[in-house]
């Protein structure tokens, strides 16, 4: 007997020729070089798996973006969300308690660097709460702001958010100093700005509810949320603001000022003075409004 062999011929996948049939066939070859390789070669094919995922289900957009959040945050440095030393809330080394006490209740924040001759000259780090205790022990004291000095860590501009993140962990430091190439203050972050990077904007008991976009503190100082509609924000101040250009009320606080401000940054549009509570490195958040009279002092006011 003769020996048979079956001979299967497979018909001709010249990958050099495929592009003559089509983008169709072009496409299929290449999601099965995809499929061959097993697993994406670079960060671009990571994303688009992750967003096929998502697509299919797998998770939500939450996670998604936390998710993307995690890969920009490997490829972000401490100099990308700083807060500029221009717009750094600092308490002076030899301030009374009245100065001290007025920048607390004014800033909202919960931690303060200490400057000594110049903002290069950072001291220390003090916490709002360790100043209880001087109203505790003795109220009627001589106050030194310097003995509630905690010490001030410092980060260079480049270290990468990850990074950092993991050095705030181990520390359990929450705020630090960003240290220029030269040695001085370039700035200073904290933990939330990182975490922010990550899961979005994280409210505290300062910022407005979800329900509510306006929220009044006295007749002159108002928060008010930067998606406000600039319709809604009219009605509520009397103003008369033009919604012909912008829908709500940060785009139009973001032309005025020609540039996407930071935190801290101030500017008088008509007879309201805003001040930047919230933003990201892509919009605004949260405002802080004041009728004028109320320290608002010209169109031009950008300081912190």
């Amino acid at each position: 007997m003769k020996d048979e062999r079956i001979t299967t011929v497979m018909p001709e996948t010249n990958t050099d020729n495929h592009s003559s049939h089509g983008p169709g066939l072009r496409a299929w070859f290449e999601n099965l070089r995809q499929v061959l390789a097993g697993e994406p070669r670079d960060r671009d094919e990571l994303l688009e798996l992750l967003r096929d995922a998502q697509n299919r289900n797998l998770f939500d957009s939450d996670a998604q973006a936390m998710l993307e959040g995690v890969l920009q945050v490997a490829d972000m440095q401490a100099r990308d969300i700083m807060i500029p030393r221009a717009q750094m809330v600092a308490l002076e080394k030899d301030a009374s308690l009245r100065e001290v006490l007025a920048v607390v209740v004014d800033s909202g924040h919960s931690r303060f660097p200490v400057v000594g001759e110049s903002r290069d000259e950072v001291i220390g780090i003090v916490l709002a709460k360790d100043l209880l205790e001087h109203f505790l022990e003795d109220p009627e004291a001589v106050f030194n702001l310097r003995e509630y000095l905690r010490p001030a860590p410092f980060v260079p501009e480049s270290m990468r958010l990850n990074v950092l993140l993991k050095n705030f962990r181990a520390s359990r430091n929450h705020m630090a100093m960003v240290a220029d190439e030269y040695g001085g203050v370039a700035g200073l972050i904290t933990i939330e700005d990182v975490l922010e990077q990550i899961v979005g904007e994280i409210d505290d008991e300062y910022d407005v509810e979800d329900e509510t976009r306006i929220l009044k503190h006295s007749d002159r100082r108002y928060t008010v949320k930067a998606l406000t509609s600039i319709e809604d924000f009219n009605a509520y101040f009397g103003t008369s603001y033009s919604d012909a250009e912008f829908d709500t009320l940060g785009g139009l606080v973001m032309h005025a000022f020609g540039h996407l401000p930071k935190r801290g940054e101030k500017i008088l549009i008509g007879k309201l003075r805003f001040k930047v509570l919230h933003a990201d490195s892509r919009r605004l958040h949260l405002l802080e409004v004041m009728r004028k009279g109320a320290s608002a002092s010209s169109a031009s006011d950008t300081t912190a």
